[in-house]
């Protein structure tokens, strides 16, 4: 499978008429896959990972150092903290206290506006790290982590994921690292109430566990807004 996603990149990247691709590195499993598939198919030399820390984990950050090591691309840190503080403070000065929902969507926002500007200064594509997974039961930021110019994982499962990150290098560290959005306290399943074993479950069968099938349910008919299309008025 591998071999065939890094021969669509490398045309995809071709046909656009780009130079190469940035990616975040948040030091997970995806953006470690993302980045792995990308040097395969651009050369490490014209990929650029990108890290930006906002209140991080330590141990996310010198993952990420790793992944970028292991496969020799360049890794940019860029500090969020600041422009996040300043962001916040700004809409507070309008009597307006950002909701703790909101603050945790803020920050993937502030991470994609970062990529498309490094993006467009190389001539280079933004690649996306969401799976198949997370995307069908909407654990994705609108315009922020959902936003990508091409995305190579997101007709892959979890366990899909993990079979071309291990084919290709990626430290078994990373790729046996509980999944987590780096922004809260909580691993991704602690969030979601369920795990990706069994939404992988669900989307091949239709079947899993009664409980875990009614939160699957309930999460992708609430969160189809993020896979569908922006409704459009329609002149008669």
């Amino acid at each position: 499978m591998e071999n065939d996603i890094i021969d669509w990149i490398r045309e995809y990247v071709k046909s656009s008429g780009a130079k190469g691709a940035v990616v975040g590195n948040s030091g997970g499993k995806d953006s470690a896959t993302v980045i792995a598939l990308l040097t395969k198919a651009l050369g490490s030399e014209n990929v650029i990972a990108v890290e930006m820390p906002c209140n991080s984990k330590s141990e996310d950050i010198e993952d990420g150092k790793i992944v970028a090591d292991t496969f020799g691309v360049k890794n940019i840190i860029v500090d969020m903290t600041k422009m996040y503080k300043d962001l916040n403070e700004a809409v507070e000065e309008t009597n307006i206290t950002i909701s703790e929902e909101a603050n945790i969507n803020v920050k993937p926002r502030l991470r994609m506006t970062i990529l498309y500007a490094i993006a467009q200064t190389h001539n280079y594509l933004v690649a996306g790290t969401g799976n198949a997974c997370e995307i069908f039961v909407g654990y994705t930021t609108k315009w922020g982590d959902s936003a990508s110019d091409f995305n190579p994982l997101a007709n892959l499962t979890v366990e899909e994921v993990k079979q071309v990150g291990l084919a290709l290098g990626v430290p078994e560290k990373i790729i046996n690292k509980a999944p987590n959005d780096g922004l809260s306290s909580l691993s991704d399943e602690e969030k979601l109430g369920v795990s990706y074993l069994q939404i992988s479950e669900y989307m091949k069968t239709g079947k899993t566990d009664q409980e875990a099938m009614d939160k699957i349910k309930k999460l992708h008919k609430k969160t189809s807004h993020k896979r569908d299309p922006i409704p459009t008025f329609i002149k008669p």
